[in-house]
C-alpha cells in the first residue's frame, strides 16, 4: 500500500523525486573518487561541449532557440568561457584535506553536498549549465539542471553532451540531469527536494530558491554603474566600454548599465562613445526607448538582448548605420527614472559629476534603487580615487579599467573566480559576496588537535587596556 505522502504528491512531485532518486544513485558513485578521478570527469565534460565544431554548433543553436544576443558572444562563452573555468579550478584540491593550518593545528577536509538544483537562466544558457556541472563534480555532488523554458533543448544538448562524456570515462551519466519540459512547479520541486540551489536567474526564481527550505545560494539583480574620471586613458576606457555594453547584446547582468563621467573629461569623453557606435538619443526618442524597454514597469522581454536597431524600429525611430548602442543622457535616479535601472539592453544611462565624491553619491544612489551588492567599475590611473570607490560603495566587486561585462565573473586577464553566478551579499539579498564555485558547493569538516603550546590569557591590563578599565569601571 502507497504510503500517504505518495497518495498526495503532485505528478510534477512524482517525476522529480524519480530524477533526484537517479541523482543521488549517481552522486554515491563518485563520492569515493579520488582527485585524479574527478578532474578526468570535468575536462571530459568541458571537451564534449567546447571543441570547436560543437562550440560553434552550440553558439548557432542558442541564438536560434533563445533569439536571444548574437553569435559572437554565445561563441565566446560556450568556447573560452568554459576553457578558462576549467583552468581556473582545474589545479584546485577538492578532495580530501584541502586546508591546513599549522598555526591552530587545524585541517580541512571536503565532502560532497549531494544533489544540486541549478537554475539556468536563458540569457546564458549556453554555458551556465556547463559551468555549473564542473562545479558540482569537481566536489563530488551530482546536479540536476533546471533551464529557462526559452532555452530547454539548448540545455538538454548540453547536458546530454556531458552525460555521453561520463558514461565514456566510465561514470553515471545522471551525474548530470537536465529538466526536458521545465516547468515553475517542476523547478520549485527541484530546488524543495536537492541539497543545495544554485540559482541564477530572474528575482522571482532567486526569491523562490531562497523560500525552497533548501540551503540556497542565489544571486542579486545586475545594474553596473561605471565611472570614468579624468586620470583615465579615455580611448582605452570608451573602446571597453563598447566592448562590454555590446557584448553578447547585452544578455550579461553585468552589462554597463550606466556611465559616470567627470566634468574635466565630459565631452572629451562623451565624443569617443559616439566614435565606438554610441548613439546619443534626443529626449523624443527618449521616451520612445522607455515604453519598448519597459511595460508596465516590467522590462520588455521582446527588446532584451536586441540589435539596437531592431529596439529604435520598435521604438519607431532610426538609428544612422553602425550604431551598437543607445545613450541616454540622465540626471535622475528611482522609479521616476527607469533609465537608472538594469535595462537588459545595448542601452546606457549617462551621468555628469563634477568629482569622485559626486561619482560615488551617484552610483551609490543608482544602486540603492536597483543592483546593490552587484558590482561597479572605474577607470583611473589615480589609486586613490580607484580605493575612494571601493571603500565609499556598497558593492561586491569593483572592476579597474577592464570591460565589466567580461571581466565581474572572471577571465584570464584578472584574477577572478570563474563562475556565472555573482553572490551579492547582504546588500543584494544573498548570502554571500562570492564568485561562485565548487568550493561553495561542498560540505567541509573541520579536524582540531591539541596545539603544543596550550595558549595563556593575557593579563586584563594587555588585553583590555588601562583606559577602558577606568573609564568603563
Amino acid at each position: 500500500m502507497a504510503a500517504p505522502e505518495q497518495i498526495t504528491q503532485s505528478p510534477e512531485a512524482q517525476e522529480v523525486a524519480a530524477l533526484v532518486a537517479r541523482s543521488r544513485a549517481a552522486q554515491a558513485e563518485i563520492e569515493n573518487y579520488t582527485q585524479e578521478q574527478v578532474d578526468r570527469l570535468i575536462r571530459g565534460m568541458v571537451w564534449a561541449v567546447a571543441n570547436e565544431a560543437t562550440a560553434e554548433m552550440i553558439a548557432q543553436h542558442t541564438v536560434d532557440e533563445t533569439q536571444l544576443g548574437n553569435y559572437d558572444g554565445k561563441y565566446l562563452k560556450i568556447f573560452r568561457k568554459t576553457r578558462a573555468t576549467l583552468m581556473d579550478i582545474i589545479n584546485d584540491k577538492s578532495v580530501g584535506i584541502i586546508e591546513e593550518d599549522k598555526a591552530r593545528n587545524l585541517y580541512k577536509i571536503a565532502k560532497p553536498v549531494g544533489v544540486i538544483g541549478a537554475l539556468s537562466p536563458s540569457t546564458n544558457p549556453e554555458a551556465t549549465p556547463v559551468i555549473k556541472a564542473i562545479s558540482a563534480v569537481k566536489g563530488r555532488n551530482s546536479i540536476i539542471v533546471c533551464p529557462h523554458p526559452r532555452a530547454k533543448i539548448t540545455n538538454k544538448i548540453i547536458c546530454n553532451l556531458m552525460r555521453d562524456a561520463l558514461v565514456k570515462m566510465g561514470a553515471p551519466a545522471d551525474l548530470v540531469i537536465p529538466i526536458e519540459t521545465p516547468s515553475v512547479e517542476k523547478t520549485n520541486e527541484v530546488m524543495r527536494q536537492c541539497d543545495r540551489v544554485l540559482a541564477t536567474g530572474g528575482t522571482p526564481m532567486v526569491k523562490a530558491a531562497y523560500s525552497s527550505g533548501t540551503p540556497a545560494l542565489g544571486v542579486g539583480v545586475g545594474n553596473a554603474v561605471i565611472t570614468v574620471d579624468e586620470t583615465a586613458d579615455l580611448d582605452d576606457a570608451a573602446e571597453k566600454i563598447r566592448i562590454s555594453k555590446t557584448l553578447d547584446l547585452a544578455a550579461s547582468c553585468s552589462s554597463d548599465n550606466s556611465v559616470v563621467l567627470l566634468d574635466a573629461i565630459y565631452d572629451a569623453m562623451l565624443e569617443k562613445l559616439v566614435h565606438q557606435g554610441g548613439y546619443i538619443v534626443t529626449d523624443e526618442e527618449k521616451k520612445l526607448l522607455e515604453n519598448v524597454i519597459w511595460i508596465d514597469g516590467h522590462i520588455n522581454a521582446n527588446a532584451v538582448a536586441q540589435p539596437a536597431e531592431k529596439i529604435a524600429g520598435m521604438a519607431g525611430f532610426g538609428v544612422p548605420e553602425g550604431k551598437l548602442f543607445f545613450i541616454v543622457p540622465e540626471t535622475g535616479f528611482g522609479p521616476d527614472y527607469p533609465f537608472s535601472g538594469e535595462k537588459m539592453t545595448v542601452t546606457m544611462a549617462l551621468y555628469r559629476a563634477k568629482d569622485i565624491d559626486e561619482a560615488i553619491a551617484l552610483t551609490n544612489s543608482i544602486q540603492a534603487y536597483q543592483g546593490q551588492g552587484h558590482s561597479c567599475g572605474i577607470y583611473s590611473k589615480s589609486d586613490e580615487n580607484i580605493l575612494k570607490l571601493a571603500m565609499g560603495t556598497k558593492t561586491s566587486r569593483v572592476m579597474v579599467n577592464q570591460p565589466q561585462s567580461a571581466s565581474n565573473s572572471g577571465n584570464l586577464w584578472n584574477g577572478m573566480r570563474q563562475t556565472f553566478s555573482l553572490g551579492c551579499g547582504s546588500w543584494g539579498g544573498n548570502g554571500t559576496n562570492n564568485n561562485i564555485t565548487w568550493a561553495d558547493l561542498i560540505n567541509v569538516t573541520w579536524v582540531s588537535k591539541p596545539l603544543a603550546q596550550t595558549k595563556a590569557l593575557p593579563s586584563d591590563e594587555e588585553l583590555f587596556g588601562k583606559e577602558i578599565i577606568e573609564l568603563v569601571g
